[in-house]
Formats: C-alpha cells, sequence, structure tokens
C-alpha cells in the first residue's frame, strides 16, 4: 500500500495540482521500505502525470485556439523557440513550479514524444535518486 500511495501522490504531484511527493518519499526511506521499489513507484508515478500534461497540451491547443486563449501567430513564434531550445528545458520537468508547466507546454507544441518520455524520465528518475542519496548519507 505504501508504493501504490507513493505512485498516485507522485502521479498527482506531477500534474498542475499543488502537491509535492519529495516528502513521502523521504519519509518511505526513513521507514526503511524498498529502496529500489520507492524509487520505482516515484518515478513511474511522476513520469505518468508528466505523460497526463503532455496529453492535455497536446489535445488541449485546439480548443484553446477556438476560445481565442491561445494566439496562432504566437503559438508558431514559440514553437520555433521550443524547438531549439525544449530538449533542454524539459530536463526541468524535475523542478518545483516550472517542471510541470514545461510538460504541459511540450504537448502544446507536438514536440517528440520518444523524446519527451526519454528526458522526462531521466530527468524525474535523477530528482529521486538524488534525493534518496542525500536522506540516506546527509541526513
Amino acid at each position: 500500500m505504501v508504493y501504490i500511495t507513493l505512485f498516485f501522490v507522485s502521479l498527482i504531484s506531477a500534474t498542475l495540482f499543488p502537491l509535492g511527493s519529495e516528502g513521502l518519499l523521504i519519509f518511505n526511506i526513513n521507514e526503511g521500505y524498498n529502496l529500489y521499489a520507492l524509487l520505482i513507484f516515484a518515478t513511474l508515478g511522476n513520469v505518468l502525470g508528466s505523460i497526463i500534461n503532455y496529453i492535455l497540451g497536446f489535445k488541449g491547443e485546439q480548443f484553446l485556439q477556438n476560445k481565442k486563449i491561445l494566439d496562432e501567430n504566437k503559438i508558431f513564434k514559440y514553437k520555433k523557440f521550443f524547438e531549439k531550445y525544449g530538449f533542454y528545458s524539459l530536463f526541468l520537468s524535475w523542478a518545483p513550479i516550472i517542471g510541470d508547466p514545461i510538460t504541459l507546454i511540450a504537448g502544446v507544441f507536438k514536440y517528440s514524444f520518444k523524446k519527451f518520455i526519454f528526458i522526462v524520465l531521466i530527468s524525474k528518475f535523477l530528482r529521486y535518486l538524488f534525493l534518496s542519496f542525500v536522506t540516506l548519507y546527509l541526513i
């Protein structure tokens, strides 16, 4: 049950809802649960939450354009920028506040889904791995 809870907290925290999974991960590590399982469940939940953001952006672009919330000319301009720097910006998908909107924007600009998954998986796993290391050896 601990791992499933961590999975869902990590999933929700990766969407645009304000929730953090780091505290629960640290607590579970200190309680002595299997570190490898914790890393897997936290990472997979967080990546799935980012995929949800991507899909919302991917499918929601047309809706936002129809409602005149997004300007097509600005989208084209920003898409060029994202094509140039999107790869690097996705490495910040783990970061609080800015990470979730970056994954949504990747969907809006229809960034390559394979690249998206690869980058997000690596960055989110490394964040949890670093947090685990700090918890185990420095706290």
